[in-house]
């Protein structure tokens, strides 16, 4: 069993930065990928960013540019560095994380809020 833990939301100004944290806990996986979501009211859950086990990353069109997703594996911490935030980017962020033996795990999510 996996527990994630994310923490780093909150309100910020357009054109600030928050940065996420997801702490993995647990044991008897290997990680494929870990990935953040967003949600925002009235709207699907979408890709914001991720990372394979190798390193290698992935982003939203919205996002390039503005957030940088990274992972500590030795602390098995994931983060999401979002500048010049908008306030289109107010969601509720979720960590995800998805095992070679195609098991997912999901956090409880963090809000962040981007004010005009």
């Amino acid at each position: 069993q996996v527990q994630l833990v994310e923490s780093g939301g909150g309100l910020v100004q357009a054109g600030g930065s928050l940065r996420l944290s997801c702490a993995a806990s647990g044991s008897g996986f290997t990680l494929k990928t870990m990935d953040w979501y967003r949600q925002a009211p009235g709207k699907q859950r979408e890709s914001v960013a991720s990372i394979v086990s190798g390193g290698g990353t992935n982003y939203a069109d919205s996002v390039k540019g503005r957030f940088t997703i990274s992972r500590d594996n030795a602390k098995n911490i994931m983060y999401l560095q979002m500048n010049s935030l908008k306030p289109e980017d107010t969601a509720v962020y979720y960590c995800h994380l998805l095992t070679w033996s195609h098991f997912e795990f999901w956090g409880q999510g963090t809000q962040v809020t981007v004010s005009s």
